[in-house]
């Protein structure tokens, strides 16, 4: 490896009261932003590292800014500010506007993610292993990071940023962080040292250190090269009236190979009535909070709660079950299909919505699976027309292909599957009201089966 650069990095005082103005109208608007419909009442600086000087003809910024809005205590962001005189017609999309005081005064800030020498810089702090003020950058020495490699950022709606280089690496950058150990860098590491090929193992990684905690901000790992992302890919063959069955059967299998492998790597646990109550108490609590929010839920809701109370009632006649570390939002927008055929699963961040030591919690392993049912529920609802019965075929194999490889087939607990496919469905039905209203209809047809089944 490289030796590891050291800068100081600091910053101008007033910096951040400059861009208040700016931060308040342009943060909303974006597709990773957590706070929709609560506007922003201010920020507060957690840290702050110039990364290229702010009086070059590029300036670079990295801010953890905490957002504070009315009932909430303020999600923490990660923002790359870009500093020029003007921006060139190509980096329009990226305007967040126009300083007219501070530091910056006269200058124009903008998202520096869409552009290249900022791009550049944050590949060769992580092949270097940079620190530079709060940042520390970390990486595989097993791994060889080439310099040189042309970025781009992935333009699809996510809910962080990726950049590719030269479709040999993909930098992940996580946009709304949590102090901790992050499940996103935790989880592949553990699977890399099982050797899992199903999943890409990290490249490099970087954290902030502020205080004496630690930010993960971003993860790089290796590029999958010609890969069909599943959610496109599942829809390509609705579009066509092609069968889905073979390719829900291989996914299933490569879930049920990264669950058998996170078993093996780290630690499980049993869940008997003792700790299947809390799990159920909470999803009470989320259902109760989603029919308060969400006023269509609200016919639903007593027929849902059976789901959860069976569970209970199981729990209480002394079935047990077992837990460990899961994905934790696993759909089919996570899992990538290579030009060999073979699956792999990324993103391990968890629900990020979800208290991070509620995402680092083992779990029972058919969470994954019932967030995957319901992904395929999606893909058959957005169809045109709606095509159930596709789900249905995909839903049957996916299990099929889980059981060839765990032993066991989800569909033989059916009320754990019931309870934990409910609980999602719930999750599907306040984030779609918040963010996506037009998407509304497809979860609800799902809480409409669900409370009227007996079991799944």
């Amino acid at each position: 490896m490289a030796d590891t650069v050291t800068r100081s990095g600091t910053t101008s005082p007033g910096l951040l009261a400059s861009l208040d103005p700016l931060l308040r109208e342009w943060l909303p608007r974006q597709r990773w932003f957590a706070g929709k419909g609560r506007p922003v009442t201010g920020f507060s600086q957690v840290a702050a590292t110039e990364l290229l000087p702010a009086g070059a003809r590029i300036g670079l910024y990295h801010l953890l800014l905490r957002a504070h809005q009315p009932q909430s205590p303020g999600d923490c962001y990660q923002l790359l500010i870009g500093v020029r005189e003007a921006l060139p017609p190509r980096l329009a999309p990226a305007l967040i506007g126009h300083v007219t005081s501070g530091p910056l005064a006269g200058r124009t800030v903008y998202d520096a993610l869409y552009d290249t020498r900022p791009a550049e810089l944050l590949l060769e702090a992580l092949r270097t292993g940079a620190r530079i003020g709060a940042l520390r950058c970390e990486r595989d020495p097993e791994q060889r990071i080439r310099s040189g490699l042309v970025p781009r950022l992935m333009t699809a709606e996510q809910s962080n940023s990726s950049l590719v280089y030269g479709d040999t690496f993909i930098l992940k950058l996580l946009r709304r962080v949590v102090p901790g150990v992050n499940p996103d860098l935790e989880l592949p590491l553990a699977l890399a040292r099982e050797h899992c090929p199903r999943v890409p193992a990290p490249t490099a990684w970087m954290h902030a250190d502020v205080d004496g905690d630690a930010y993960v901000v971003g993860v790089l790992q290796p590029f999958v090269q010609g890969a069909a992302d599943g959610w496109e890919l599942a829809l390509r063959e609705l579009a066509k009236g092609e069968d889905f069955a073979a390719e829900a059967r291989a996914l299933g299998r490569a879930t049920a190979e990264v669950h058998r492998t996170l078993a093996r790597a780290l630690p499980t646990a049993t869940l008997g009535r003792a700790q299947i109550q809390p799990l159920v108490d909470g999803m009470v609590v989320r259902l109760d909070a989603a029919a308060q929010a969400v006023p269509a839920l609200r016919p639903y809701a007593p027929a849902l709660r059976t789901a959860f109370t069976a569970l209970a009632d199981l729990a209480a006649e002394g079935h047990t079950w077992t837990a460990q570390r899961v994905h934790g939002d696993l759909h089919l927008g996570q899992c990538l299909r290579a030009p060999t055929g073979e699956w792999s699963l990324i993103d391990f961040e968890g629900e990020p919505a979800r208290p991070l030591a509620e995402r680092r919690m083992p779990q029972p392993a058919v969470r994954d699976v019932a967030g995957m049912l319901r992904s395929f529920d999606y893909a058959a609802r957005s169809a045109d027309p709606p095509a159930p019965g596709w789900a249905h075929t995909c839903r049957a194999a996916y299990c099929s292909g889980y059981a060839e490889v765990s032993g066991a087939d989800p569909r033989t607990d059916p009320v754990l599957l019931r309870a934990l496919e409910t609980d999602k469905a719930v999750y599907e039905v306040v984030y779609e009201a918040r963010h996506r209203p037009d998407w509304l209809p497809v979860p609800l047809s799902a809480i409409h089966r669900l409370a009227a089944a007996d079991l799944p």
